[in-house]
């Protein structure tokens, strides 16, 4: 069976000015850029060293002090990759010209309130603004939408996030002291990929828990998705379990009236060096045993995926696509999701020793 997955190219690539210098723009979008042939026309970093290394290592070449320069400096059809945190997006986007393409890095704001911030800026200037929820663009994720959509495994029913393993989150220094940390910075992926498939739940139920070992603020998550009677939408993570590899898991797995799909996110297990994802797929006949085919993709989450947000994001700019999947209108959802799970973590759930009173 043939499964198209890989994203759609703009017909005309437009230049790139990346605003950040943070170590995931060496480590996914500069290779993602090179992989789908975008052309990089300059960067721009608080610290400029970190510019200009990121620069030599990548051939970009214009390096800029400020935001305003590198706008000033830019061609007028340029889109502006954002990759600093949050707290920054606001300043930043004001700085942008009016109508500007840009893709903003998730998570769009640590607290809601400031996701409804983004929204406004990115309304008032008329930007044509996405969010980086680059999950959604992952090859084994492109391979189970076209699968789905196409009606192999009938209705859908189940839908599971499992991750089950040893994060290194010293390796982001920015984000292990974050007070959200969990759900905020890495769930947050799964919550905007199940609303990419299943679209807005009508409740959340959600727990987040710290380690009785660690300082962080939470590494473990429940979340779960009322989608009604039938539907059964679920996230599970563990970063704690630091056993070894023998029981990790890392995988999106969905269950239809006619089959299933199991992915493999293998980016996460032993991060970042990862192992190999795995695509495999059942469909039922009747009066056979049911049978799992695996099908080999090309590419992965790092760097594929960030093919996908950008190259949807040129083309909607171009006018060659009339939906723009991720952007901040549509992200502004997955952030209420995010917020009404950390809501529900904190109040808790049904008190069961008042059911004696």
């Amino acid at each position: 069976m043939q499964i198209p997955y890989k994203p759609i190219l703009p017909a005309k690539p437009v230049p790139i000015v990346i605003i950040g210098a943070g170590g995931i723009v060496g480590d996914a979008h500069l290779p993602a850029y090179k992989k789908a042939g975008f052309e990089v026309s300059g960067v721009t970093n608080r610290t400029r060293a970190r510019a200009e290394k990121l620069a030599a290592e990548w051939g970009i070449p214009n390096v800029y002090d400020t935001v305003e320069e590198a706008v000033a400096n830019s061609a007028p059809n340029a889109v502006y990759d954002i990759t600093i945190m949050p707290e920054q997006f606001v300043e930043t986007l004001n700085k942008l010209p009016d109508g500007a393409g840009v893709l903003i890095q998730k998570p769009m704001g640590d607290y809601f309130w400031q996701s409804k911030e983004i929204l406004e800026v990115c309304r008032r200037k008329n930007l044509a603004a996405a969010i980086n929820c680059q999950l959604r663009f992952a090859p084994f994720v492109s391979a189970a939408r076209h699968l789905i959509e196409q009606g192999l495994i009938g209705e859908l029913y189940d839908m599971e996030v499992r991750v089950t393993l040893q994060t290194p989150w010293e390796l982001f220094p920015h984000v292990i002291i974050h007070p959200r940390l969990e759900i905020q910075y890495h769930s947050i992926h799964y919550i905007d990929l199940m609303r990419s498939f299943l679209g807005d739940p009508r409740t959340v139920m959600a727990k987040t828990l710290k380690h009785p070992a660690k300082t962080l603020s939470s590494s473990r998550s429940t979340i779960l998705f009322d989608y009604g009677d039938t539907m059964h939408a679920v996230i599970n993570t563990n970063h704690d379990h630091s056993f070894g590899p023998h029981n990790q898991e890392s995988f999106i797995k969905w269950e239809g009236t006619k089959g299933a799909i199991k992915a493999r996110m293998g980016l996460l297990m032993d991060y970042p060096h990862g192992v190999p994802d795995k695509f495999e797929y059942c469909i039922t006949e009747e009066g056979k045993a049911p049978e799992w085919t695996e099908v080999k993709l090309e590419g992965s989450w790092f760097p594929d995926a960030f093919i996908g947000t950008m190259a949807s994001l040129m083309r909607y700019k171009n006018g060659e696509a009339d939906i723009l999947p991720t952007s901040v209108e549509d992200v502004i959802k997955t952030m209420a999701v995010v917020e009404s799970a950390y809501i529900s973590s904190d109040n808790g759930g049904v008190v069961v020793a008042d059911r004696f009173v």
